[in-house]
C-alpha cells in the first residue's frame, strides 16, 4: 500500500489544483511564500471499534486552493509517520471496555511514534460499531481526547463511519478515476456491524448499517466462548444453532452455519431487494434507497483482510469463516455483474478516512478579535436559512438565526455555537452590513453573556464581516469569523489556534448526529 497520496490521488480532495506539480512541491519549506501558502500539521487518528483498536500518526500538508488567494486550504499530501499494532479491543466484561488497557496501548503507540501529545496539531478519536453502545463509550472518547493531543474528538455513528470507510478504502477516489456515472458500493465489515456506502462522482450518496459482524461471538485460545452479543443469539436462532452460551464452545459445523447466515443476511441487504423480517430487524439505519446500477464492490474493515486473503490466522472470532463466505457470495452479487475491486486500505480505512474527511483549514480572510479566544472545542453548528436576495433585511436574518437556534436546541446562552452562513450575494458592503446587524441582534443574549460570536462562511467574506462587527457594531466583543469551511446541519467543530505563518486556523469537523444520506464534503460535481 502506498501511504503517500500521489498526484492522481489528489483528485479526491476538494479544490485539487491541476497546476500543482512536483517542482513546486520541492519548494524550500522555509521560504516565506511557501509558509504562507502551505501548512504542515501532525495528525493522529484513533479508532476504537468493537473488535479492534489502533492509531495512525500522519503528517498532513495542506495548500491554499487555486491562484485567487482563496482562504480555503486542501490536503495535498499525507505521510504516514507511524502505524500502531492492531489491538483486540479489551473488555472488563460484556458491557465495559477496559480503559486502563487502552490507555497503556495509546501511551506505547506515542512512544513508538516518537511524538508527544504536544506535537499533535489535529486528529480524531473515532469510537465505532458495538463500542458505541457500551456504557462507557463517551468516557472513552473523553479519555482519548484528553490524552491524545489537540482537537481530538468524536464518537462516530453508523452513517458517518460508512462515509469515513468509503474515503479511506479508496472508493471515493475510484469514482473520480473511473469518471462518468461509475458507482462503487463500499462494504466495511467489522466486529459487530457492517457499514455500506454508495459512492458516485466523488460523493457518498447513500449509507446503511446492519448488525452483521465477525466478533458477535468471541472465543479464547481454547475455543471457549468469552463474549456473546445479543445479536449473536438472533443469528443462532436463524441458523438453527442451539445451546450457545458463555463458557460453551462451537463446533466447526456450527461456526460454518453461523457464518453462512451472517453472509446471507448481509448480501440480502447488498442485493437491495425486499428484506425478510429477520434481516429488516438487523438494520441499524434506514435501508439503502439507491436503486441505480452499481459497477463495483469494495470491502474494508477487519473482515476485509480475510475477504481479500491477506489474513489467515484465527483471531478468536468468526472472521476467517465470514470472510470466506463473503468472498464466495461476492462473485454472484447482482448475477455476477458487479466487479470486486481491491481496497487501497482495508482494516485501517475508517481512521485513514477521518483525516481526509474531517480536517479543514480556514485562512487568509479570517478575522480574530482576540487570539486568546482559541482554541474552542465542541461548538455546535447552527445553520440559519434565509432567502439569498438583494432586498434582504435585518429582521429576516435575525428571525432565521432565532429559528435555527430553536431548531437545534442551541439557544442556551451559556455556551457558544458556530453559525454556519451560506452567502451568495458577494462582498457588497450594504448587504454584508445588513447581514452583520441581523447576526449580532440574534446573538445578543450569547454576546451579553460573554460568549464569543463564532461565524463560519462558505464565501470569502469573513475578514470584512469581522471588521464591520468589531468597528461598527460591538467593539471589544469576542469575534471569530472564518471562511472556506464546509459545514452542515448536525456538525460540531473544534477551531484550533491560529497558525502564524499562514494566518490560518485548523478546523476539525465532527458529525455527532447523523443523517442517512450524506454528500462528500466540498466536492462539486458537474451536472
Amino acid at each position: 500500500m502506498d501511504n503517500v497520496v500521489n498526484e492522481e490521488e489528489l483528485k479526491l480532495h476538494d479544490g485539487h489544483d491541476d497546476e500543482f506539480d512536483d517542482e513546486e512541491a520541492m519548494m524550500d519549506e522555509n521560504h516565506p511564500m511557501w509558509r504562507s501558502e502551505r501548512i504542515t500539521l501532525n495528525s493522529v487518528g484513533i479508532d476504537i471499534g468493537s473488535s479492534t483498536s489502533h492509531l495512525i500518526f500522519s503528517r498532513l500538508t495542506l495548500r491554499r486552493q487555486g491562484v485567487a488567494l482563496s482562504s480555503r486550504f486542501v490536503v495535498v499530501n499525507r505521510e504516514i509517520i507511524h502505524e500502531s499494532p492492531i489491538l483486540l479491543t479489551p473488555y472488563v466484561d460484556k458491557t465495559t471496555i477496559d480503559t486502563n488497557k487502552l490507555g497503556d496501548f495509546i501511551h506505547e503507540a506515542y512512544r513508538l511514534s516518537g511524538l508527544t501529545p504536544e506535537d499533535i496539531d489535529t486528529g480524531a478519536v473515532i469510537v465505532t460499531g458495538e463500542a458505541v453502545k457500551k456504557k462507557n463509550a463517551e468516557a472513552i472518547a473523553a479519555l482519548f481526547s484528553a490524552e491524545a493531543g489537540k482537537f481530538i474528538c468524536a464518537t462516530a455513528g453508523h452513517n458517518l463511519e460508512s462515509i469515513l470507510a468509503a474515503y479511506g478504502s479508496g472508493a471515493v477516489h475510484m469514482t473520480y478515476h473511473e469518471g462518468g456515472d461509475f458507482t462503487v458500493m463500499n462494504v466495511d465489515i467489522g466486529g459487530g456491524t457492517s457499514k455500506i456506502a454508495i459512492v458516485k462522482e466523488g460523493r457518498v450518496i447513500d449509507t446503511c448499517a446492519v448488525e452483521v459482524g465477525a466478533r458477535l461471538i468471541a472465543m479464547d485460545e481454547n475455543g471457549v466462548i468469552t463474549r456473546l452479543e445479543d445479536t449473536a443469539l438472533k443469528f443462532a436462532k436463524m441458523a438453527g444453532i442451539e445451546g450457545l452460551k458463555l463458557g460453551g464452545t462451537m463446533s466447526e459445523e456450527q461456526k460454518d452455519k453461523f457464518a453462512e447466515k451472517l453472509a446471507e443476511s448481509l448480501f440480502e441487504v447488498l442485493e437491495r431487494g425486499k428484506l425478510s423480517p429477520e434481516v429488516a430487524d438487523l438494520l441499524l439505519t434506514p435501508n439503502i434507497d439507491f436503486k441505480d446500477p452499481i459497477h463495483a464492490v469494495m470491502f474494508s474493515g477487519g473482515v476485509s483482510e480475510f475477504v481479500y486473503g491477506y489474513e489467515k490466522r484465527n483471531l478468536g472470532d468468526l472472521g476467517a469463516y465470514l470472510g470466506k463466505k463473503v468472498r464466495a457470495k461476492t462473485n454472484q452479487l447482482a448475477g455476477g455483474k458487479i466487479a470486486l475491486r481491491p481496497a487501497e486500505v482495508r482494516i485501517r480505512a475508517t481512521v485513514i478516512g477521518a483525516s481526509q474527511y474531517t480536517v479543514q483549514v480556514s485562512g487568509n480572510t479570517i478575522y480574530l478579535s482576540h487570539p486568546e479566544l482559541l482554541p474552542l472545542r465542541n461548538l455546535q453548528v447552527v445553520t440559519p436559512i434565509f432567502e439569498q436576495k438583494e432586498t434582504i433585511s435585518v429582521t429576516e436574518v435575525k428571525d432565521a438565526v432565532a429559528k435555527a437556534l430553536a431548531r437545534f436546541d442551541a439557544d442556551d446562552i451559556d455556551r457558544a455555537v458556530a453559525l454556519a452562513i451560506r452567502w451568495e450575494l458577494g462582498p457588497s458592503y450594504p448587504l454584508i452590513r445588513t447581514l452583520a446587524e441581523g447576526l449580532v441582534q440574534a446573538m445578543k443574549g450569547h454576546i451579553d453573556n460573554g460568549q464569543p460570536l463564532v461565524l463560519v462562511f462558505d464565501a470569502d467574506i469573513a475578514k470584512l464581516m469581522g471588521n464591520i462587527i468589531e468597528r461598527e457594531l460591538i467593539p471589544g466583543a469576542g469575534i471569530i469569523s472564518i471562511d472556506g469551511i464546509d459545514l452542515k446541519d448536525f456538525d460540531f467543530v473544534d477551531i484550533g489556534q491560529e497558525l502564524p505563518d499562514a494566518k490560518a486556523v485548523p478546523v476539525v469537523i465532527k458529525s455527532l448526529i447523523f443523517r442517512n444520506t450524506e454528500h462528500g464534503r466540498g466536492h462539486h460535481v458537474k451536472q
